[in-house]
């Protein structure tokens, strides 16, 4: 099987996992990623298959999205050995779906990824910031019924995966200065450093607009 034609088949898997989400990383986000990651990885030279097939399995068995990710990993590795992807190709599109996340970033030790890895990586954070990256903010947060806002809860500055996590005393809000407003920073690629610094700017002008709309109507 060539590489074309596995790369359809994992969109078709990825489809069929994905199509159903309400949280704001269906397919639409999923179809978004891989654009964009096909655009980094031509740009930054990756191999095709490793990249866009990561891209598209990348929320698949995020452990935030599902009940039991480790069942699903076994579910992915066993369909990419179905449509012939060798061991290797296989080990590493694995490595960075499960270490691509902001989570990881926040390990004493944070996972080293590819140079494919941190295409897909970009393509996944540029999705998080900006226009639409403020829409899924607001949607992910009204799914777990989270406080639009609170001035009086302050963003978290330093936290573990865990506390990341738990959004007891989470604000939607608060989630731009704890995770979104970082990724600028964050990013590999000199691509996807250029995008960041613009859709940035916008969530400040939405923070703004927002703080001073909600200040008036106390």
């Amino acid at each position: 099987m060539n590489s074309d034609k596995q790369i359809e088949k994992i969109r078709q898997f990825s489809y069929k996992k994905m199509v159903t989400d309400r949280t704001g990383h269906n397919f639409d986000h999923i179809e978004r990623v891989v654009k964009m990651a096909t655009r980094l990885s031509n740009e930054e030279h990756t191999d095709k298959l490793i990249t866009i097939g990561a891209a598209y399995l990348h929320d698949v068995a995020d452990d935030k999205l599902v009940a039991d990710p480790t069942a699903l990993e076994v579910e992915i590795k066993d369909f990419l050995k179905q449509i012939e992807l060798s061991e290797e190709q296989i080990t590493e599109i694995m490595y960075i779906t499960h270490n691509l996340s902001f989570s990881k970033s926040l390990s004493k030790n944070p996972p080293e990824l590819s140079l494919a890895g941190q295409v897909v990586q970009d393509s996944d954070r540029l999705d998080a910031i900006g226009a639409i990256g403020i829409t899924r903010a607001i949607y992910y947060g009204g799914v777990n019924a989270e406080t639009i806002y609170d001035p009086s809860i302050k963003p978290r500055e330093k936290m573990n995966k865990t506390e990341y996590r738990n959004l007891d005393n989470e604000t939607i809000i608060n989630h731009f200065y704890e995770k979104l407003l970082k990724l600028t920073s964050m990013m590999n690629t000199p691509t996807a450093k250029r995008i960041a610094l613009h859709r940035q700017q916008f969530m400040y002008e939405f923070l703004n607009e927002f703080k001073s709309e909600w200040l008036s109507e106390i």
